[in-house]
């Protein structure tokens, strides 16, 4: 049975510096639309899959929340149980859910990664981070000397839209890399993202580092360049090659992190801090994908720093945890703990990274044991489906993302999501005699999904991949399913990138708008100067 607490009760232990995991398990646009500031997203679809990542020490306390409405009520419940079964012994629900917290008179808030996003508007306001606007880059891009644009976000989110002319490099690779990209110090540098965070961080990073170059954040990134009709570019990928690191600024990376008091401790420092039961311990490897593949220390996850900074809520789901971070050249990891410690993260550095020879397995995802297994499913094949479908003896349940689902899938099959699958396959009226088939693209996912039902049901090999493949009969429903049922789909933060300039601007307006919505004691939780540097 699962403890329940009280609003007041959570809002104590968010603050009491002890270790705490905050679990919102509605799906993601469920939570994205109205949620608690501490929050973490792990939708009750995925549970099984992210858990062990997040929460890696068992003994944290966990409090479940769902909407306490007939939208999402039982979930929390749900989801609670599922985590007690996988052997979390600290598992609190949320009485009320956050219908309770509102009524409370305590505030919740739309959006993801909602610390690290107020932490953005939180720098710009402590530094005076310079910013330029759209229109006078635009203007500056034409002049003799123009400056040179990094784009502060991944490949893949650069590839989608980019600034005319700008090159990709994430924050995280900034002190590493941009001696070589821009040698010149009288050259001016842009940092821009899609909106503001990683624009003013990017910026402010190499501020911080002490570069004579001018640098400035564009102001609301590609959201701002496109609301006053400037055109973007799509499908780039010019981006910093793989030479083009070096450790010129390693001196004020280092200084950087002794003003934030940033520790730098050595291997066995770590393997003591990885025995501690009382203590979880994030291993984080902040160098980039190719590197991290190339090889990283046992026990480590990737956490590229620019997106560790960005939102650090998809890598680390225990407040006041231990965050190690390292990598290859002791420049990277050190300029991304100074901002985690101004987060108010307790974050480290490895000394030597990944030459230390550290290596923790006790900091890897707990494997599941015989009894935690996700179910078998018999598998049927593409060929074998569609007969099958021919002939009226199979539902097809389509689990894949919403949207992957109005763009395409299998014709005739319906779609729903984990928390209500058995409802959707009773308003279908599914006959017992039919058996249930699930599509997605993650089997583990539809293997999970498979509790939810009386009867096991069969799982397409290949996913909906291997029904494409096959030539087999798709189709698309633009607007099905209804939006009100994309409950994993949070349309106000994707809708600002499909031309909707109102949608631009309400997200701007969203981003500007959360500081004063924190109340003293989340204000309290960060550790940015009181006043800007001289």
């Amino acid at each position: 049975m699962t403890e329940s607490i009280n609003v007041s009760t959570l809002k104590h232990w968010l603050h009491d510096g002890e270790e705490i995991a905050v679990f919102d398990v509605r799906e993601h646009g469920q939570y994205g639309e109205s949620h608690l500031f501490y929050a973490t997203s792990v939708p009750f679809s995925r549970i099984e899959v992210d858990v062990f990542r997040l929460v890696p020490r068992q003994q944290v306390r966990i409090v479940v929340y769902d909407g306490g409405d007939d939208d999402s009520a039982g979930v929390a419940a749900r989801a609670a149980g599922r985590l007690r079964e996988l052997g979390y012994t600290r598992v609190f629900e949320l009485e009320g859910g956050t219908a309770a917290w509102k009524q409370a008179g305590y505030v919740l808030f739309a959006g993801v990664n909602l610390p690290s996003k107020t932490f953005g508007e939180l720098v710009e306001h402590a530094y005076g981070t310079p910013s330029v606007s759209a229109q006078q880059l635009a203007e500056w891009q034409t002049q003799a000397q123009p400056p040179v644009v990094l784009d502060g976000r991944p490949i893949a989110e650069f590839h989608k839209m980019s600034i005319p002319g700008a090159m990709c490099c994430p924050n995280g690779e900034l002190a590493y890399r941009i001696r070589d990209l821009v040698p010149d110090e009288s050259t001016p540098i842009v940092i821009n993202c899609a909106g503001r965070t990683r624009s003013i961080l990017g910026a402010q990073t190499l501020i911080n580092l002490g570069i004579a170059n001018p640098v400035y954040a564009l102001e609301n990134g590609t959201q701002g360049w496109y609301l006053v009709d400037l055109p973007l570019e799509h499908g780039k990928t010019h981006h910093y090659g793989s030479d083009t690191g070096n450790q010129q600024l390693k001196a004020q990376a280092h200084a950087l992190a002794e003003r934030f008091d940033v520790p730098f401790v050595d291997a066995d420092t770590v393997r003591a801090w990885a025995q501690d039961s009382d203590r979880s311990l994030f291993l984080c490897d902040v160098r980039t994908p190719e590197e991290f593949k190339a090889g990283t220390l046992a026990g480590a996850q990737l956490t590229p720093g620019g997106q560790l900074m960005q939102a650090a809520d998809q890598y680390v789901g225990v407040r006041h945890a231990r965050l190690v971070l390292f990598d290859g050249d002791d420049v990277r990891a050190a300029v991304v703990a100074s901002w985690l410690r101004q987060m108010g993260h307790d974050a480290s550095v490895l000394k030597q990274g990944v030459r230390s020879g550290l290596s923790l397995a006790t900091t890897a995802p707990t494997a599941f044991t015989a009894e935690t297994q996700p179910p078998a499913l018999a598998a049927i094949a593409a060929n074998e489906l569609a007969a099958r479908m021919q002939a009226g003896t199979v539902t097809v349940v389509d689990l894949r993302p919403s949207m992957a689902y109005r763009k395409e899938h299998i014709a005739g099959s319906i779609w729903s999501i984990r928390p209500r699958l058995a409802r959707d396959l009773i308003d279908v009226k599914n006959d017992e005699k039919k058996d249930v088939v699930l599509v997605a693209d993650e089997a583990d996912i539809a293997r999970w999904a498979a509790l939810e039902l009386p009867a096991r049901p069969l799982l397409l090999t290949g996913g909906f991949k291997a029904w494409k493949d096959a030539g087999l009969p798709m189709q698309s429903s633009p607007d099905l399913p209804v939006d009100a049922d994309c409950i994993d789909y949070l349309f106000f933060v994707h809708d600002r990138h499909d031309g909707n300039k109102e949608a631009a601007r309400q997200y701007l307006a969203w981003e500007t708008g959360l500081v004063p919505q924190l109340d003293a004691q989340e204000l309290a939780e960060f550790q940015l100067p009181a006043h800007a540097p001289a």
